[in-house]
């Protein structure tokens, strides 16, 4: 039979001639012969948005109509309401006047529901209409995620409590346990963690338990986030892990060790690929679920790379041979960049062959090894039977050792393109991680392509994103000192929260990178064992934009916050590894120049100039220096200045140096122990013929803020003191 409701809300359609008689006697009918009310068979074909049906039906009846998602329900209006009422009749308490509760429904009641809620709770109602799924993540927030779930297992849980007595007999606590694990209710109740992780868009789900109880957590774009459960979720520990444990075949018995497994379920039209590992603690088991996509299209172009990056990737990836390292933490998207090189080379006409720990997706058209150590399958083993299969490009999960490093350098000398992961801060330090584990400084220098650093950050909610006016003026001008750029062009954006973000003001995440490339210059520094500081500077002078400087790109671009930047990188990392201090925008581009300062006298003079001796030492790093080719280690050089500034300087020397070749220098200030050094540039060499010597002017390349300040002070008091 036809609710009056359906026939009310048919009638008001028609009336509004948003849809005719014959069509609306059609859906009433299929109405009646499925168990859908007429709004959601209106909803099913597309007709109407919910929404907008509420909205006629409100004005119909004359009741109001509630945006759950702006709406903030004081507690003591829920705790009026038991679960079981308001997950039975599908409603939410949504205010309370008097003894009037209203209560939020996706579709009007009926009066004798009505009366059965009035005398379950002992008060009068009115309706308010609210879309259904509102309702749905209302009772959800409110009651906690699975609540009516629990509701209905609690009785089943408490009958197959253990007595005090039996607590020991391990073997009855599993069979119980396992009655529970298959159980329909704690099926749902996995089933609803699950689903409700994939809705949030998060990559995986914890669950810990403590002392005072047990806390259900996601991980949505890099941070975690407590799912809302109820506190009587800590009774149904054993079944959750047994439940979850037979998803994955794992061994429900062993609760001592820490296990690994995997399930496959589908969510919708998404086939998921779950990846789980339990930990024992004093409390129960710890569990963790890693929630991947069985497919996924991995695109260098949606890597977050600005266009000049792009470009260098595609050279990097068509390379012939050589090895290509990805730098950065545990979960900073190191295997994505690396699949997404793969997806841009994988065609017919090459072998690709990858060695992983563990295969995280899988890759049409690739052959992908899972590390199997316990049978004594690891990378470096892994690596040498791959040879054999005649492969063009081979990429290692990670470089954790010798062995595995040797070996993957020494296929990359052979012939092959190599990818791979190193865990290192940034760039630069992955020289310093590979001459650690013993790699000689000649194969990597002979071998590595490039070392490109990357971290994760979020991007703002493009829904609720707004410019922030309000934002500390020291915030601009780091950012536009950084960037070399005006302060007026420096804006900063942030995300309010909306729905669609979860209140967050975030929405996804992209990446920000260094490259690293090893060109001849930085292959001469790793030969003569440079620290990777110094190679970090000496890239630095030479265009290579730092993570940080990445981030502001993005910050300011809107696509991030200036908090996500701070919190994926560091001013130690910014610094290089010596931690020297931070080589700023102003002086790499001050070092790119190829002359001098302006003459003395002139007023655009960028320091104080000293004509004055201090002693230096020097070495070349000259790209085509014959002495390099045939010396690795050339010996310093003593020599006197002419004139010192906190720019650069001018000193004799018996060879003539090239013009935009390196030095490394080593200033010894009067009346002090602590050497300045750093790198520098020729940028003129005049002959003087009588002396047989030669003028050599060179400017600093990656002198810190700290060590300019210094040298500045010296010259101005000097000058102040009359002397020349």
């Amino acid at each position: 039979m036809t609710k009056k409701i359906d026939l009310q809300l048919a009638e008001i359609l028609v009336e509004k001639k948003l849809i005719t008689r014959d069509e609306v006697a059609g859906f009433l009918q299929e109405a009646e012969n499925t168990s859908h009310d007429f709004k959601q068979v209106l909803i099913k074909h597309s007709l109407f948005p919910e929404n907008e049906l509420l909205k006629l039906l409100a004005e119909k009846l004359k009741i109001s109509c509630v945006n759950l998602k702006e709406l903030v329900i004081d507690k003591e209006v829920i705790a009026k309401v038991p679960l079981k009422i308001a997950s039975y009749y599908k409603f939410i308490p949504v205010g309370l006047k008097g003894r009037t509760l209203t209560v939020a429904v996706s579709y009007p009641l009926d009066i004798i529901t009505l009366d059965e809620i009035r005398t379950q709770l002992g008060l009068d109602l009115e309706m308010a209409l609210a879309c259904a799924s509102d309702v749905s993540e209302e009772l959800k927030k409110y009651y906690g995620l699975g609540a009516e779930t629990l509701e209905k297992i609690s009785s089943q849980a408490m009958s197959n409590a253990m007595p005090a007595s039996e607590q020991n007999k391990a073997q009855d606590a599993v069979e119980d346990i396992e009655k529970q694990a298959t159980d329909a209710s704690v099926i749902k109740l996995v089933n609803q963690i699950i689903l409700e992780a994939w809705r949030k868009r998060a990559t995986d789900i914890h669950i810990e338990p403590y002392r005072q109880g047990l806390s259900v957590r996601y991980r949505i774009d890099g941070l975690l986030y407590d799912a809302n459960v109820p506190v009587e979720i800590r009774n149904f520990l054993s079944a959750i892990i047994s439940r979850i444990k037979i998803m994955s075949n794992l061994n429900i018995v062993e609760r001592r060790l820490p296990q690994d497994g995997r399930a496959i379920v589908k969510v919708a039209e998404q086939v998921l690929d779950l990846r789980i590992s339990t930990i024992p603690t004093p409390f129960g088991e710890s569990l963790v679920i890693r929630i991947l996509p069985t497919q996924m299209l991995f695109s260098l172009e949606k890597l977050g790379l600005a266009k000049s990056e792009l470009q260098v990737f595609e050279r990097l990836v068509q390379k012939p041979h050589g090895i290509i390292f990805v730098t950065g933490p545990t979960g900073s998207g190191k295997t994505t960049t690396l699949y997404s090189c793969l997806t841009r080379i994988n065609t017919k006409d090459r072998k690709i062959i990858t060695i992983e720990d563990p295969i995280e997706y899988e890759m049409s058209g690739i052959t992908q090894i899972q590390v199997m150590p316990e049978i004594g399958l690891d990378f470096a083993r892994g690596l040498r039977s791959i040879l054999r299969h005649d492969p063009d490009v081979i990429m290692v999960g990670e470089v954790r050792d010798f062995e595995t490093a040797e070996t993957a350098i020494r296929v990359a000398l052979t012939g092959h393109l190599v990818f791979s992961s190193l865990h290192t801060n940034d760039a630069a330090s992955g020289i310093a991680r590979l001459q650690d584990i013993g790699v000689e400084p000649y194969l990597i220098a002979s071998s590595v392509e490039a070392f490109i650093a990357q971290r994760l950050i979020r991007m703002i909610c493009p829904d609720c994103r707004y410019e922030d006016k309000q934002a500390p003026q020291e915030l601009r001008e780091l950012i536009a000192k950084d960037l070399g750029l005006r302060l007026e062009e420096v804006k900063i954006f942030k995300g309010k929260g909306c729905p669609r973000c979860n209140a967050t003001g975030f929405f996804g995440r992209t990446a920000i990178y260094e490259i690293l490339i090893v060109d001849e210059l930085t292959k001469e520094m790793i030969l003569k064992k440079a620290s990777s500081g110094q190679i970090k500077r000496l890239a630095l002078s030479r265009g290579m934009r730092t993570l940080r400087q990445d981030g502001w790109r993005k910050t300011i671009a809107g696509i991030t916050t200036f908090e996500e930047v701070i919190r994926v990188t560091s001013a130690q990392e910014e610094a290089g590894a010596d931690n020297k201090g931070t080589v700023s925008p102003a002086e790499i581009n001050y070092a790119k120049q190829e002359i001098i300062p302006e003459p003395e006298g002139s007023s655009k003079r960028v320091f104080r100039r000293l004509d004055d001796q201090v002693n230096v030492r020097y070495k070349v790093f000259e790209k085509d220096n014959e002495l390099l080719k045939r010396k690795v280690n050339p010996e310093e050089e003593a020599a006197l200045t002419k004139n010192i500034s906190a720019g650069g300087l001018l000193f004799k020397s018996p060879d003539r140096l090239a013009v935009g070749s390196v030095i490394e220098l080593k200033i010894k200030l009067p009346n002090s122990e602590e050497l300045i050094e750093c790198l520098a540039r020729v940028v003129r060499v005049e002959e003087l013929i009588e002396q047989l010597e030669y003028d050599i002017a060179v400017c600093f390349l990656d002198l810190t803020g700290a060590e300019r300040i210094r040298l500045d002070k010296f010259v101005g008091a000097k000058l102040e003191g009359g002397l020349r």
